[in-house]
């Protein structure tokens, strides 16, 4: 296995690149202006990026529009846009290393993971979405004799996609993968703290043969390239995976303007509901310790609340701060590291916060709960567990998108599931019982887009994954159902003589 040295001198080997990339080719930003993107392992510039602007967004809907309304990718035949993108695929694989690198690097995840799951689960994610874009169906209505009614999907137009910065590869394949499959063209936003991997997949497409204007990446920050994507009246469509208030601004943007279809996946702040009946305490454990510390708990998924009934609770923790102990911090190119730095010091000094306050509020420290390697310049924080949290405290409300675990008791099932539910979100959910139909009847209880049963997940590539409340609007990522968001349905009528 690559060393942490070695790691780090394939890192110094690349050349970064953080000029824009609209129709086809790299430029710098139409104003000239550049912003600097850190790592948050040292809080050192990595390398300048664009600063795009309305300008630069204008410039990436007419090309996306020219393409789009030429057919070259369009009406291009179903076959043709699989190939390109098991092309595209093909060639995120074959540059797994490097792609592994620039997260790492530029989102402070541990290099094993993006290694042996991010980057492989992007190009399997636009792989899946290939391979479907030539076996769905249109459908005929049952209108009787005299005329012939085709129901039909149509790729909506120009697309625009705003990304988070916790998974930037997967979440670009999320997006692109079902939005180019359909034959639409796309604009992609990425979080202005997490560019680099997503220009170079850019540059893949264009190696794979994906055409100038139909995929383009506009860097820079959200109040003046976002914003300008969400108001622009030829963008028919914006995908946005981030916060919920953010979410809601696209909202805003869309009844300001052109109506523009919405998709929104958001927050969340999730329970993991262990019920009594549950003997194997020590697969609860793992995967609890999985569900609220992976990504450092920068998860809109995380399962950041632990309701336990009392008469298990403290064998239950016991067993998780041991399976804690085999959970490393560290500097994210180090392959042994599993706990990474958070993204940026505004985040940083947020989650710190979120600590101190339940720490005011009564909640008991029982792991973590302090910044550590202050002395390296980087943003990193102890995985941290809170006992003693009762429903009503602020760090069981707010979603806190950094490594705490909230421990809380509940009375009966009725009690769990309401406190499960007493959130904004509804997301993602985990429930542990050895009763079937306890799986069945709770899991229906809870409100969330995402309910898994003795494991914590978010299903597969075939499984839609979006939210109810305030975590997701308008549709769903993954699955077949992806890419109906990005279609008009049409009716064409003919009658016949």
């Amino acid at each position: 296995m690559t060393t942490h040295q070695e790691w780090k001198q394939k890192a110094d080997a690349l050349k970064l690149d953080g000029r824009a990339f609209i129709a086809g080719k790299r430029c710098p930003a139409v104003s000239g202006e550049t912003f600097p993107t850190l790592n948050p392992s040292n809080g050192k510039v990595l390398a300048e990026i664009a600063r795009c602007d309305s300008k630069d967004i204008d410039l990436a809907v007419v090309a996306a529009r020219e393409a789009f309304e030429s057919g070259i990718w369009s009406k291009a035949a179903p076959s043709h846009r699989k190939s390109v993108l098991l092309k595209l695929a093909q060639l995120i694989e074959n540059n797994t290393d490097e792609l592994a690198i620039l997260e790492a690097i530029e989102a402070g995840k541990p290099v094993a993971e993006c290694l042996g799951l991010d980057i492989p689960e992007s190009a399997a994610c636009i792989r899946w979405h290939a391979e479907v874009t030539d076996k769905r169906y249109d459908a005929l209505s049952p209108s009787g004799a005299g005329v012939v009614s085709m129901i039909t999907r149509e790729a909506i137009g120009v697309v625009g996609a705003v990304l988070p910065w916790n998974f930037p590869a997967l979440m670009l394949a999320w997006k692109i993968g079902p939005a180019l499959s359909v034959g639409n063209s796309v604009i992609v936003k990425p979080a202005e703290q997490t560019s680099l991997a997503t220009l170079r997949i850019a540059d893949l497409a264009l190696e794979a043969g994906v055409p100038p204007g139909v995929f383009s990446v506009v860097t820079g920050f959200g109040e003046s390239a976002g914003q300008a994507l969400g108001l622009h009246d030829d963008v028919d469509l914006i995908a946005f995976t981030g916060s919920t208030e953010t979410g809601k601004r696209f909202l805003r943007y869309s009844a300001d303007t052109n109506l523009k279809r919405v998709i929104l996946e958001c927050g969340g702040k999730n329970p993991q509901v262990v019920l009594p009946d549950v003997a194997d305490l020590d697969a609860v454990a793992e995967n609890a310790v999985a569900a609220a510390f992976w990504n450092m708990g920068e998860n809109c998924s995380a399962g950041s609340r632990l309701l336990v009934h009392a008469s298990m609770k403290d064998a239950l923790l016991e067993k998780i701060k041991a399976v804690l102990e085999g959970w490393r911090t560290g500097e994210p190119l180090d392959p042994d590291v599993k706990l990474g730095a958070l993204i940026e010091h505004k985040h940083y000094e947020k989650v710190l916060g979120h600590i101190e306050a339940a720490k005011a509020e009564g909640a008991h420290v029982v792991a973590g709960g302090n910044a550590v390697f202050v002395e390296s310049g980087g943003w990193f924080v102890e995985p941290t567990i809170f006992d003693k949290v009762t429903p009503d405290m602020s760090i069981a409300k707010e979603e806190v998108f950094g490594p705490v675990l909230s421990v809380i008791e509940y009375s009966d099932i009725d009690d769990a599931v309401k406190i499960a539910n007493d959130t904004c979100y509804g997301l993602a959910a985990s429930l542990w019982t050895d009763n079937v139909n306890h799986a069945h009847k709770v899991a229906s209880r809870i409100r969330a887009g995402t309910v898994t049963v003795n494991c914590f997940g978010e299903g597969d590539l075939a499984t839609p994954f979006g939210g109810f409340k305030q975590s997701g609007f308008g549709g769903r990522d993954k699955s077949i159902y992806a890419h109906d968001q990005y279609c008009e349905l049409k009716t064409t009528w003919i009658k016949l003589s």
